[in-house]
């Protein structure tokens, strides 16, 4: 059925809930030349870094075509739309504002917010700026205030017309994947540069905080995690030992300093050389009042012991994956939501990206999805568990519009609800969007009939 079947009896169904879609800018938005380099750009030409050896120079070429992909959004029904500013778009190297990089954002929030379209905005998703970079990137504790520093620049600029602004998006995958393992940009591997990378993202997103409330008091101020929770391969007490381990070095070492002001137990099992320095009130800064927490899922990690004390991924076997690899695994989500809920005093939670990659085919002028449509179901089925539960989810938002560069992976994954042509640059509406576009119109519905009573 091409229907996301959401129950009857549904918290999602019958209450006033946040449900998006989301983008980020690197992905979509092309028009490269009127941007500064960033790291991914220089991650791009480097051979052997992209599957497909594509680049973002054109990608989804949002930004000669975002009047068309703003009515898209709206025929879809949504009432929020998530998407990231290019930090090299509206920001000069000299740290000024972009004139024509602003005009391009802010016509984009005027023509949402005109549609009822709530604005969230992530200020960081990983496309920083080449030149700074050049001087060291996020290993140097420098960046962190040049982040502030933009923040404040472009809060300023745009003000309460944000519904919600994000400091970062993802901080795991720009510090492990682009500074640990070197498998995203700027490619530099080794545990030290890792860690010291997360902390000074860590620390960026707590120094622009103050900035935002100042600068746009009305709007709300979080920032966005990915959770992938680790469970252990076997009841051996090694493995669920090493599976802890793994769930506090990729989970709770960016949720225990947001929420609890300071870093996981495992801290102390770091070698010297990769203990990051922090310095005294660095933790304090981090912690800062959160309005709300982001959080992407769309999966798990199956964890043993690698025979030294520490953890080693066991691959899905025999299970649903998507075309990514990963195991579709929905009721994770709901046990991950509720752990959560009961660790950590959690603000208000958006999840802010959730789906999947298939390899979707156009028979017709149609894309029938159905494995993507049955994977958002059963979240959003999830999402609803564990709002029964008491977790306090305010909105979902679906990774993702529109098919993108997927990072390291190029053009060769999709994970649109909307197929993208790359070569025409035609969107085509996938049985999923159009199942997501029926059900909002039947839970607007729904709700007048609620008021009218």
């Amino acid at each position: 059925m091409n229907d996301l079947q959401i129950p009857a009896d549904s918290e999602i169904r019958n209450r006033e809930f946040v449900f998006g879609v989301a983008t980020a800018a690197f992905q979509i938005e092309g028009d490269a030349a009127s941007r500064l380099p960033c790291i991914w750009d220089t991650f791009c030409a480097t051979p052997g870094k992209i599957r497909d050896h594509s680049n973002g120079e054109q990608a989804c070429d949002h930004v000669a075509r975002w009047q068309d992909d703003v009515e898209l959004i709206a025929s879809l029904g949504v009432n929020a739309y998530r998407f990231s500013i290019s930090w090299g778009r509206i920001m000069t190297r000299e740290g000024e504002i972009n004139p024509a990089g602003l005009a391009f954002y802010k016509n984009l929030i005027n023509a949402l917010t005109l549609r009822g379209i709530k604005v969230f905005v992530t200020l960081y998703h990983w496309d920083l700026p080449q030149y700074l970079e050049d001087q060291g990137g996020w290993l140097n504790r420098d960046t962190a205030y040049h982040f502030r520093d933009y923040a404040d620049a472009v809060s300023k600029a745009l003000g309460d017309s944000v519904y919600a602004y994000t400091t970062l998006n993802e901080p795991f995958c720009s510090s492990f994947l682009g500074y640990e393992t070197g498998v995203h940009a700027p490619g530099i591997t080794g545990q030290a540069n890792g860690r010291l990378a997360a902390h000074h993202l860590m620390l960026a997103h707590g120094l622009a905080m103050p900035v935002l409330r100042r600068n746009a008091p009305l709007s709300k101020h979080g920032i966005v995690v990915n959770i992938a929770p680790c469970d252990p391969f076997s009841a051996n007490e090694e493995d669920v030992r090493s599976a802890r381990l793994a769930d506090e070095y990729f989970n709770a070492w960016y949720l225990d300093p947001l929420l609890k002001g300071r870093y996981p137990d495992s801290f102390k099992l770091l070698p010297d050389d990769a203990k990051p320095h922090i310095e005294e009130g660095d933790l304090e800064i981090i912690s800062a009042e959160l309005d709300y927490l982001g959080i992407n899922y769309y999966t798990r990690n199956v964890m043993r012991c690698n025979g030294n004390g520490w953890f080693e991924e066991v691959l899905p076997n025999a299970v649903p994956v998507t075309a990514m690899g990963w195991e579709v695994t929905p009721a994770t989500m709901t046990r991950m939501l509720i752990s959560l809920d009961q660790s950590y005093q959690l603000p208000p939670v958006y999840i802010t990206e959730n789906g999947a990659a298939f390899d979707d085919r156009v028979e017709g002028n149609q894309v029938r999805d159905e494995h993507r449509l049955d994977y958002y179901r059963q979240h959003l089925w999830a999402v609803d568990r564990a709002i029964k539960a008491g977790v306090n989810v305010k909105g979902y938002f679906a990774w993702s519009l529109m098919d993108n560069f997927e990072w390291a992976e190029g053009y060769e994954k999709r994970f649109g609800i909307c197929y993208v042509d790359y070569a025409t640059q035609e969107r085509i509406p996938k049985a999923s969007a159009l199942a997501i576009k029926h059900f909002l119109a039947e839970k607007a519905e729904n709700i007048q009939q609620q008021k009218r009573g």
